[in-house]
């Protein structure tokens, strides 16, 4: 199909979608801060419920933080939070709502619809994942490859790295260089008509 009715040259196109892949394993290549910093400035425009900006981010940086990771991770994905120069762990803050009378400052009162802790979380997790999507595609558009992951132990995590329960995991993020033999033959995707209906 063509790609005239979009805005986006065809050449960003092909690096945010069609030719963005998820790695199987990763180049030794460093990601820098200024890199995290930059996708992060790009990404946080997304859009969110009552501009809740639930998403947060951990970055497992040490071999000891990398190991306590990796035991809650299912055997089939360790290799490649091994690998990844930078694992994230991309979360959902729990007490988002403390922060919307900053970020939502016209409805002061906007707060206390979140007041149920089932109803909070659920908007959390819904909004966070929102971000997710969005920080993937900035990672690719750094140039470089996302592999989210959600073969672990949640529980796991949260307990190990957010004891106090005012966050839980969305995706175990791997973010770098594609290494070698990286792919898996692509797999096929639904048309257009497969997907959309009118009514």
């Amino acid at each position: 199909m063509s790609d005239v009715s979009l805005a986006l040259d065809p050449a960003a196109q092909s690096l945010l979608f069609r030719q963005a892949r998820t790695p199987n394993s990763f180049a030794a290549t460093p990601v820098r801060d200024e890199q995290l910093e930059a996708i992060y400035d790009l990404v946080k425009w997304a859009p969110t419920s009552t501009n809740q900006q639930p998403m947060r981010i951990t970055l497992v940086r040490s071999a000891e933080a990398r190991a306590s990771l990796l035991e809650h991770v299912w055997p089939s994905n360790r290799g490649k939070v091994s690998s990844a120069p930078v694992v994230a762990l991309l979360t959902a803050d729990l007490n988002f709502h403390e922060r919307l009378p900053e970020l939502f400052p016209h409805a002061p009162n906007c707060k206390d619809l979140y007041a149920d802790p089932d109803a909070r979380r659920e908007s959390a997790v819904f909004n966070a994942a929102l971000q997710v999507a969005y920080f993937i595609i900035g990672v690719r558009a750094a140039g470089l490859a996302a592999g989210p992951i959600l073969g672990y132990d949640p529980d796991g995590i949260n307990k190990t790295f957010f004891g106090d329960g005012g966050q839980v995991v969305v995706t175990v993020l791997n973010i770098g260089v594609p290494g070698e033999n990286p792919w898996f033959p692509r797999l096929p995707r639904l048309t257009f008509g497969d997907v959309v209906s009118s009514v």
